[in-house]
């Protein structure tokens, strides 16, 4: 989340017209992330959050956004709602951009992440899988192996400002990634960003899910090597695997998962971890000038991608193939 694109009170106030969500009391922007221009509304029918959809989203994948999260809504997962205008749309336009409302969850997400907390994530990861599977909207993964190229490209040479040798390190993985990358996996819908920010918790109690732009058909053991990632790491950079067992042995015990998936885990965890090297990246070197944005460090990434290069089996994330 962030903002790219200021509104007015007046534009604002305008578009709300169109909602049964009375008076508008209160809004700000809200600063994390990097993708969506992202308001908190207070009108007298409570709290809000309104998002406008900048450049990187596109307009066709809306409907799939906004239908998985009433799919996964009615399956029993707890995530946001789209909320519809007196016309019975979800989806309008302000200040220039795709806009909607979406309801407001309770619940913060946790800076330090605990083993609780894994265990938690990994039982509602399993639990959205098995959700989504009869989900009717298909869109393709556009961060997957060819989207990463287009990312490489776009930072070029001036990756090596960033980190030296920072481009060839990139190349030389994106050779082995396409050689390598498991084609027959079972696949479904998967969350694809599913970072301690997007989970909301009331103590341990996990709250919600927020935060569905990056959701796609894909690999389902790809969204467990991205929340190894995000999840599993401490702040000096080690791996945990006590918080790996649990994210693990809990996504097992709703949705087992297969042998083929748990031996290919080591691959997909180096996978996401360059996807998010990149996209890092292009945003640390192409944040617009003035945005209420703060850019995520791409060298968190470059030494996850170096720790997973030296694994070889899923036993080392916690659970045994």
């Amino acid at each position: 989340m962030a903002v790219y694109t200021d509104v007015s009170e007046d534009e604002l106030g305008a578009f709300l017209l169109n909602y049964d969500l009375g008076e508008l009391l209160s809004f700000k922007g809200i600063a994390e992330g990097v993708e969506n221009s992202n308001f908190l509304l207070h009108t007298k029918a409570g709290y809000y959050i309104l998002t406008l959809y900048e450049k990187r989203v596109a307009r066709a994948d809306l409907p799939f956004f906004l239908g998985l999260m009433e799919h996964l809504a009615r399956k029993g997962i707890n995530c946001p709602l789209p909320v519809k205008n007196k016309k019975g749309v979800a989806l309008g336009e302000l200040s220039g951009r795709p806009a909607a409302i979406i309801t407001f969850l309770d619940g913060v997400w946790v800076r330090k992440p605990q083993v609780a907390h894994c265990a938690a994530l990994g039982k509602v990861l399993a639990q959205f899988h098995l959700a989504a599977a009869d989900f009717s909207i298909e869109r393709k993964n556009a961060l997957g192996p060819a989207g990463w190229r287009k990312l490489a490209d776009s930072a070029g040479l001036r990756a090596n400002t960033v980190f030296d040798g920072l481009s060839k390190i990139v190349g030389d993985e994106l050779h082995h990634l396409a050689s390598a990358w498991p084609g027959t996996l079972p696949r479904g819908v998967i969350h694809a960003d599913l970072f301690p920010d997007n989970v909301f918790f009331i103590g341990d109690r996990l709250s919600g899910v927020i935060d569905f732009y990056f959701a796609c058909n894909d690999v389902m053991a790809y969204d467990l090597a991205i929340c190894l990632n995000a999840w599993c790491f401490e702040a000096d950079g080690s791996y945990n695997v006590t918080k790996g067992k649990a994210l693990l042995s809990a996504y097992n015990a709703e949705r087992k998962m297969s042998v083929d998936e748990l031996n290919a885990l080591p691959l997909l965890a180096r996978s996401a971890a360059l996807r998010f090297l990149l996209t890092r990246l292009v945003d640390w070197l192409d944040v617009p000038p003035g945005a209420l944005v703060r850019p995520k460090d791409p060298l968190e990434y470059l030494r996850k991608l170096r720790f997973h290069q030296r694994i070889e089996h899923a036993r080392d994330y916690g659970l045994a193939a």
